[in-house]
Formats: structure tokens, sequence, C-alpha cells
């Protein structure tokens, strides 16, 4: 996870102009929930849930005739959002289920405003559950589905996210949608719930940018704008490797969004933001985590009012680093958002970072005996975020930001166990973690 812990206990410029209290600058790593006892997406599964059951009798379907219709529907309805055709994307929809049908229109009118190059939607694989038989009848089709999309301008190529929906067959042979959230328990966290699955949004957009609040909150929406857009400048600027990504913000009344689980008391009180990851695979399909393509950000609206350019540079480091992996050690995924962070860009007032430097390094460094440790990160998080920061300030001091860029990339690649970090350490540093905390120290000395 990504974002804030903590509440300032004084505004960042007023640390900056030497209150004497850096403020805690908390994040969460990226989201990165693996799937345990998901579905199974290419093969029909009994065991999604407690609930489900082996595939009751029923009467004799013909499965081929089955996918090609229900195809032929969901070719319709992505066809729909395309061509703005509210209609086509209604047609198949049971029309007596009043609320239904209002989520889907719902559903359709914040489809159209996210600009989608691109958007199909796939059968993945039949779900059985014996009490959603029960309500619909014996020609019940509980199916995983697959939403492969590319929003205009955001998203480099296409990405995936889940849903599950439930069809019953007409008595003239055709399928028809009857539910859109029986299978929302069971689907992998973070790979569904997306913005437009909530209430009525706004999405406003400028370049690189794009954010998602509620209807109506357009002056909301044009602050975040203002602010996302000095962020991604300054992560394009600061970063190395020039990025060319952009940056996603979700700002909603929701408290779980994509990845991001605000109902939860580690994050409802204190964290301000965190990027989510965007699935190139999704978790199940070629590994269990799924292949992770980029990040979106989402605000946590308790602490909406907190966010500022710097949070989201911070974030939108993350957003940018998100491609290379998700290996790489907690210091350095946080001391890099922390450094991009800190430096100076547009909209934000310039920090005191030789005087921060060395409170970190008489407050922090001289108790501290390692780097902080990924399984103690966050529980330490006064102190680990200080010195995640301090060592990455060191790296890009002492050996440059191409030199740095390319050690994170091979470290969130490869660096799944301490012997590859080493050894990736050693390759481009010419010493390990421990060599680099030495050295932090005798610059400290």
């Amino acid at each position: 996870m990504s974002g804030r812990h903590a509440a300032p206990p004084k505004s960042r410029h007023a640390a900056a102009k030497g209150a004497g209290v850096w403020p805690l600058l908390l994040s969460l790593a990226l989201v990165t929930v693996a799937v345990a006892g998901g579905l199974a997406l290419h093969r029909s599964s009994d065991r999604a849930t407690g609930a489900a059951t082996s595939a009751p009798s029923t009467p004799a379907i013909d499965l081929a005739a089955r996918a090609a219709a229900v195809d032929q529907v969901l070719g319709k309805r992505a066809q729909a959002v395309l061509r703005d055709d509210q209609a086509a994307f209604l047609a198949d929809v049971d029309p007596g289920n009043k609320s239904l049908v209002a989520r889907q229109r719902t559903l359709f009118a914040n489809l159209r405003q996210f600009g989608f190059a691109r958007l199909v939607y796939q059968q993945l694989s039949q779900q059985y559950d014996e009490a959603v038989t029960r309500k619909y009848g014996p020609s019940t089709y509980l199916v995983a589905i697959a939403m492969t999309y590319q929003i205009r301008g955001i998203d480099a190529g296409p990405v995936r996210a889940m849903l599950g929906y439930t069809f019953t067959e007409r008595p003239d042979g055709r399928w028809m949608l009857v539910s859109d959230t029986d299978l929302d328990k069971r689907l992998p966290r973070g790979s569904h719930q997306e913005a437009w699955d909530t209430g009525e949004v706004l999405v406003k957009r400028a370049p690189r940018v794009l954010v998602v609040v509620e209807k109506g909150q357009d002056r909301l929406a044009n602050n975040l704008l203002g602010m996302a857009g000095s962020a991604v400048k300054a992560v394009t600027k600061s970063w190395p490797g020039s990025w060319t990504g952009a940056g996603v913000v979700i700002a909603l009344d929701d408290k779980i969004v994509r990845g991001a689980d605000y109902t939860e008391p580690k994050n409802a009180e204190d964290a301000i933001a965190m990027a989510t990851w965007v699935y190139r695979t999704l978790p199940g399909e070629v590994t269990g985590e799924g292949q992770r393509a980029d990040s979106y950000v989402v605000v946590n609206p308790r602490n909406r009012s907190r966010v500022d350019a710097r949070t989201l540079a911070h974030e939108f480091t993350h957003v940018a680093t998100a491609p290379s992996g998700a290996y790489a050690p907690r210091w350095l995924v946080e001391g890099a958002a922390t450094y991009v962070e800190f430096l100076p860009m547009d909209g934000a007032e310039r920090l005191a970072l030789d005087k921060y430097r060395q409170e970190v390094r008489t407050k922090y460094l001289v108790k501290a005996k390692s780097l902080p440790a990924d399984a103690v990160f966050f529980q330490q998080s006064d102190s680990s975020y200080p010195l995640a920061w301090l060592a990455v300030d060191h790296l890009f001091a002492r050996f440059g930001g191409t030199e740095v860029g390319t050690l994170y990339q091979e470290m969130a690649a490869l660096g799944s166990t301490q012997a590859e970090r080493d050894r990736i350490m050693l390759e481009h540093l010419g010493m390990t973690e421990t060599g680099l905390f030495q050295a932090i120290k005798a610059a400290a000395a």
C-alpha cells in the first residue's frame, strides 16, 4: 500500500521554515494482495467459497451456443460504451430488476466519461453457487468476466479488471443479465471495484492526468487536477528514466475502491492516499498475484483535505516505478518516493532539505543499527521513512540519478531474496545494504 499514515503536527510549510519538527511522512507500500483460494479463471471451480457447491443437475444446455450468446451480449455492451449507445448497453439487462437497471444505467454513464480507446469483455470461467441457482432458476450461468480496457491518454497499453455476471436463458433462447453482484465477494482484492463501479462520478482530465470524484464535486476535481499536474511534472523531471506515464487520482466517498480499503483501522484514520496496482494479467491467470502494469492513486475520503502536490508526487513516483516489479526493498521503494516528494516543484514551497538531513542524522540515524527492514518498516514508520529518504538521498548524491534508476529497476525485478539484493547492490554500488548503511553513518560523521 502506498500512502501516508500520520497527520503532521504542523504543516509541511511550517516545518520547511524551521519549525523544528519535520512532519511524519508515512507511506503505505503499493498494494500487493496475493490471491489465496481465488477464482479458477480458465476452468470451472466448485471451491471458490464455502457457499459454493458442485454444479447442480440442470436441463441440458448447449454450452457452445450459450458461450456464443453471452459473448454476443458482452460484445454488444462493450461497443455500446464506445459508441455512446445506452439502449444497446441495457438491452440485455433484466427489465424486471429495477435496481439492476438503475445500477447499469449509472455504470454506463460513468464508463462513458473515462474515454476508452479500447474496451472488451471476455468470459473467463463458470462458477457454481446453489443459492444463486435457486434464486434465478436452472439455466443460471454465473461467470467471471475479464474487462480489458485502455483509457485514452492514460494507460500505456491494455489492462484488465474483473467482474462477475449472472445470466439466465430467456424462453426465446436469448441470455439475459440478471445480477452483477453475485461474485463480488469472491473476486481477488484489487482487481475489481473500480471507480466506475461506484455511484455517479465526475471525471475530469488534463494532460497526463485523470481525476475521478463524486458527481457535482467540480471544485475538488479542479483542485486535484492542478496538484496532479504539478506532481506529474515533478516526477517526470526528477525520477531517472524520463517517465512518460500518467497520473490517475480517485477521490470518492467510497472507502473501498480498487485495492484501497479505508475501512481497515490501520488505514482509516491516518492514511492519505495509496497507489493501487493496475493489472496486465489478472490474479490467477498467469501468476497468483497477477502481472502488474501500472498504478492508480486512491485518496482516503477521511483525509481528502490533506492531499497536496507533494502527496501526489510521492504516489506518482510509485506509479512511475510500478512497472519495474514488486521486489525492491521497502526502504528503496518509499525512500525513492519521498526523495522525489521533497524536491522543488510547481505550486509547492521549497523545503529546507539541509536542515532536515541533519535532523534525520541526529534524531534517527544515531539510534539505528541498519536500514529499515521490510518486516518492520511500517511498524516503525516514524523512523523508517526519514531513514529511507536519507539512504536514497545519499545514493543520488554519490552515484547520480542514472545509476539509482538502474539499481531500482533491477532490485524491483529481481530482488526477491536477500542474496539477490546483495548481488545487485554489489554490482551497481560495490556494497551491500549493510555497506550502504555504514557509508551513510560515515557521511554523517
